[in-house]
């Protein structure tokens, strides 16, 4: 049996189109509004990114740390979190939901325990991203039994021979870092340059889903969408923030936001 990810991109592959992939914290800028939002935007976008707010994000920016620490301030714990993705779960059972986070918080909840609440509610997909391949190895297998797909991240600096390994090891989904950056920089390097190490790996196992995260902006977008899938995440971080500053309703906004992205690509 396929899982919802990989339903979402060969539904994507039939319409010759890449995969939108957003990304939001999940109690930003509180819980209720949190869920609220993913089910605006899952009208129009193909995959759903969850993060699990942490207090030392290695990985995000500026925008996504600013919506982590809203969701932090307003008390978000894990068990909201899988809360949140259960209740989205019941009313879009097969939109698909990766959660997107840290490891620490993994340990401390305990493997097969966190595995089992991700299961109970419904999540699709993790990307843990300071559990690199090959540490992820067993974890990786843990998550595969429980049919949720761990999505192997690869990077400019990823040699030949590794990358080899990690799509050898990937489910479902691979993630593609565009460039040595935090996530919301501005793109560092070319469009061109980015496609050209994207190329390199779908050369490696054209079959495996691969898609490209970081700088991704209404800017950048049209010109990376031969990709399978492009992951927008700090544009509608910073989108909340903006909104909330003015007094505006972050549903709304992210809505029209989303939709725009969307017709982008199509």
């Amino acid at each position: 049996m396929k899982s919802k990810i990989s339903l979402a991109f060969k539904n994507c592959k039939k319409e010759n189109r890449t995969a939108l992939i957003t990304y939001t914290v999940a109690g930003d800028n509180t819980k209720n509004n949190s869920l609220k939002i993913l089910k605006a935007i899952s009208k129009h976008a193909d995959i759903l990114e969850l993060g699990f707010p942490h207090n030392t994000p290695i990985a995000d920016g500026g925008q996504i740390q600013e919506s982590s620490y809203r969701a932090l301030k307003n008390g978000i714990k894990l068990e909201d979190v899988f809360q949140i993705v259960k209740r989205f779960k019941n009313i879009q059972p097969n939109k698909p939901l990766i959660l997107m986070g840290y490891f620490n918080l993994i340990y401390q909840h305990g493997e097969d325990n966190f595995l089992k609440n991700c299961k109970k509610s419904g999540v699709d997909g993790l990307i843990i991203v300071d559990l690199p391949w090959p540490e992820n190895k067993k974890f990786a297998r843990k998550c595969k039994k429980k049919s949720i797909n761990f999505i192997q991240l690869i990077s400019p600096t990823t040699s030949h021979n590794r990358m080899k390994k990690i799509v050898r090891d990937s489910h479902d989904m691979i993630y593609y870092i565009s460039m040595l950056s935090t996530t919301g920089g501005k793109l560092k390097v070319s469009p061109r340059k980015i496609l050209k190490n994207y190329n390199k790996i779908k050369k490696i196992n054209s079959k495996k889903n691969l898609v490209i995260g970081f700088g991704i902006t209404n800017k950048t977008i049209n010109s990376l969408k031969s990709a399978n899938g492009l992951v927008v995440g700090s544009m509608l971080c910073k989108t909340i923030s903006n909104s909330l500053k003015k007094g505006q309703n972050p549903v709304t906004k992210l809505d029209k936001v989303v939709y725009n992205l969307k017709n982008k690509i199509l």
